[in-house]
């Protein structure tokens, strides 16, 4: 029989009754039931819906039973919570695939942020089915508990993640959160930060493939690799690496030209351009130079210009322009990307970095001014494992004033 939220059950069930039982004294059914609908205080037509439904639950009118509408009610119920438990699932997937089980506080956080949406039994019931037991008793002591002081912490502790984070262009990990915290006489763990960083949803960047930009010259003139795959230096201006990428905007491409510094890994010159022919190589050589004043004499080691075997990298007058600046050219064997490995691991991190999340470009000015903003960075805030997790500049400066404990600690 259908549902009513006015009359009880069993109203429904004995008017119904009364009904079958004396419609034979009226003219018709409708006169039976509006008869009686007036006796039991209801209305004719909701009477007449409660016969036409025992009529059908009966087996005497065709049509969907009681029964059969509670059971379609009940699956419609049983579809709506799997979807809503799909959903809590969803949105706590960032620690259920972690498998550890999660500290109340970030539990509490979670059913928080989520409780307008789900309800906070609904989450809590799908989470205790799941392993990961919490009780809406334990939510609800939760909040109206004051904060533990490692709680306290650890919001402080998620601001100066945050900032540190989005000033380093959102590419930093755990690893590189934590040691610039420490930098900053901010004391802090490492599995803490990680911690706190997976409850906040940030990553470091995770480089992508490595694409080919430079092309070997088979009738060209290469000089010796003088490398070797050794990319070590003792001090700055010892060795140079080069080697440069394309940047896909909607003006066309641009290339993009590094000159990189072993030492201290500082990208000491650069060039953007609309061509790849050899003078897009020489500016960014040209740009180093100027920037080091670099001028070499009798007497003293000669610096070290390393590069693959790219047609860029081979005509006379590239060379000609290293050997007119002092500079020894070296270049890594033809079809090696392990020759020249320090250049392209600079640009991989270029393009995790800079170009593949703040794309799409429009020209190459918005290329130019984004590129020097993030060498910039990259040479004075950027940490390096190689430098000590350092900054370039810091590192280079380190040597300059003759500190070798800090260089090496």
């Amino acid at each position: 029989m259908g549902r009513s939220s006015r009359h009880p059950r069993e109203v429904r069930e004995r008017a119904v009754a009364l009904v079958f039982e004396q419609v034979g004294a009226y003219s018709s059914q409708w006169e039976a039931i509006t008869s009686i609908a007036a006796k039991v205080g209801v209305s004719a037509e909701s009477l007449r819906r409660w016969v036409r439904q025992a009529e059908t639950d009966g087996g005497a009118r065709p049509g969907v039973t009681t029964a059969e509408s509670e059971r379609v009610r009940e699956l419609e119920r049983e579809n709506r919570e799997l979807r809503r438990a799909n959903e809590i699932l969803k949105a706590a997937s960032g620690f259920l695939r972690e498998g550890a089980r999660p500290s109340t506080a970030a539990l509490v956080a979670f059913i928080t942020e989520y409780r307008d949406l789900f309800g906070v039994e609904p989450i809590c019931a799908v989470l205790t089915e799941f392993g990961i037991k919490i009780a809406p008793s334990t939510y609800y002591a939760a909040l109206s508990r004051p904060a533990s002081a490692r709680e306290v912490r650890d919001e402080e502790l998620k601001e100066e993640i945050g900032r540190v984070y989005d000033v380093n262009y959102r590419v930093y990990g755990a690893r590189k959160v934590w040691r610039q915290l420490n930098r900053e006489g901010i004391r802090v763990g490492r599995g803490r930060v990680e911690r706190l960083m997976r409850v906040m949803g940030l990553a470091g960047a995770v480089r992508g493939k490595t694409v080919r930009t430079t092309v070997s010259d088979p009738g060209g003139v290469r000089a010796a690799d003088l490398v070797k795959r050794q990319f070590t230096a003792g001090a700055p201006n010892r060795l140079w690496v080069a080697d440069f990428t394309y940047v896909a905007t909607w003006a066309g491409t641009v290339y993009v030209a590094f000159a990189i510094d072993v030492f201290s890994r500082r990208i000491v010159g650069w060039r953007a351009s609309t061509s790849k022919e050899t003078g897009l190589v020489l500016d960014a050589i040209e740009r180093g130079l100027r920037h080091r004043n670099y001028r070499w004499s009798e007497g003293q080691d000669k610096l070290i210009h390393h590069s693959d075997a790219g047609s860029q990298y081979t005509p006379f007058r590239f060379t000609q322009h290293l050997i007119d600046s002092g500079i020894d050219a070296s270049i890594g064997t033809v079809g090696d990307a392990l020759d020249n490995a320090l250049a392209e691991s600079t640009i991989g991190l270029y393009k995790t970095e800079l170009i593949k999340p703040n794309g799409p470009w429009h020209n190459k000015q918005e290329v130019d001014v984004a590129t020097a903003a993030w060498i910039e960075w990259y040479n004075t805030q950027r940490l390096h494992g190689a430098c000590g997790d350092r900054p370039p500049v810091e590192f280079e400066t380190l040597y300059e004033d003759g500190d070798l404990i800090s260089l090496v600690a």
